[in-house]
């Protein structure tokens, strides 16, 4: 570990972007960069949280499983190896293959006296910003973890710069509750906006959740109705995940489709009362942008949240099906988005249980 003269010696200066963390030969942002600096001696304006549990975002989680999958058998320890080593050559975590990290959970261990983030020694906080711009350190090899779910109990460090997000843990809700939570509240609060401004122009959408039984999916389904849509329709890739949706009474309707097959996809969204206004991608596999274009009507509005769109698939498809529609990039961040998501788990009973099933 370096000590406090070699911060003194470095003569970078701190830059709220986490720019002076780069050790890059080029300049970059954090989130592009190869390699971060990951000391635990703080510039004036950063934090440094004690982890005690990170949250593989879905896509990436999911790459991994597939990777070390072999006959039909899942192996964890695999998993686990290649998770410490990405974070020990890179500083962070950021699954080379998809690009994308996750989110943590820990107790705040300092301060520096300029950080503007209003947080105190001793808060237990989730980080709002990914782990793919996030310092990182693994001590504990993740001894604790089977590598077998997203969740991964670990003891290490982090730090948080002038303008990173993290929210203070309820204490009401299961630490692992608000993680789950926390790692997808960008959703709902967008899919509630983007229906707001469709109810602004004159006209209560239909709206469309493909994954709507996933994490993000059931939150933006239930942000969705409180935002004022028409009539929601949750679409699952089989019929346990029907049942399961159906049974939280989140969606007017429920379609069952492979979010691959555009034309299944059409056609099952078409059958309980589409095409949508309002359409929002929550899945984490490639290959779904035609079909979410597809069932969009015209005028209408494409949110991609998931990981594995390929954005320049969803611009050429478009452009293919002469499709006049606006598509956003789901980019995580709405302000007030964490209490907003916690304000529908702690109402939405559906939500609530979909989400607790899964823990």
């Amino acid at each position: 570990m370096n000590t406090s003269s070699d911060i003194q010696a470095d003569v970078r200066t701190s830059d709220p972007t986490g720019l002076h963390r780069v050790l890059d030969e080029r300049a970059v942002l954090p989130q592009a960069a190869q390699r971060l600096d990951t000391r635990a001696e703080l510039w004036p304006d950063e934090v440094r949280i004690r982890v005690e549990r990170l949250n593989l975002d879905a896509a990436s989680f999911r790459q991994l499983e597939r990777k070390h999958t072999k006959y039909g058998e899942k192996h964890g320890d695999a998993v686990r190896a290649e998770v410490l080593d990405i974070v020990a050559t890179r500083g962070k975590m950021q699954n080379p293959e998809t690009g994308s990290g996750g989110m943590l959970v820990g107790t705040v261990e300092e301060v520096g006296p300029e950080s503007p983030l209003g947080l105190a020694v001793g808060d237990r906080v989730a980080t709002l910003v990914s782990l793919t711009l996030t310092p990182l350190v693994i001590e504990d090899a993740l001894a604790r973890w089977d590598g077998l779910s997203e969740q991964v109990p670990c003891d290490g460090y982090a730090v948080l710069f002038g303008r990173s997000i993290a929210a203070v843990i309820p204490d009401d809700l299961d630490p692992a509750l608000s993680l789950s939570v926390m790692d997808v509240c960008g959703a709902p609060a967008l899919t509630a906006r983007v229906v707001e401004d469709h109810v602004a122009r004159g006209k209560a959408p239909v709206v469309a959740v493909i994954g709507g039984a996933g994490k993000s999916g059931s939150l933006s389904l239930a942000a969705a109705r409180q935002a004022g849509a028409a009539r929601t329709i949750g679409v699952v890739p089989h019929q346990g995940e029907h049942d399961l949706l159906t049974g939280a009474g989140l969606a007017d309707a429920v379609a069952v489709a492979d979010a691959r097959d555009p034309i299944a996809l059409r056609d099952a969204v078409t059958a309980v009362g589409g095409p949508a206004d309002v359409t929002v991608v929550c899945v984490d596999v490639p290959g779904c942008e035609g079909g979410a274009i597809l069932v969009t009507a015209e005028g209408g509005t494409v949110v991609f949240f998931s990981m594995a769109t390929s954005f320049s698939a969803a611009a050429l498809g478009a452009e293919g099906l002469a499709a006049d529609v606006r598509m956003l990039v789901g980019n995580g961040y709405v302000p007030g988005h964490a209490a907003y998501a916690m304000e529908l788990l702690r109402t939405d009973a559906g939500v609530r249980g979909l989400f607790e099933r899964r823990l």
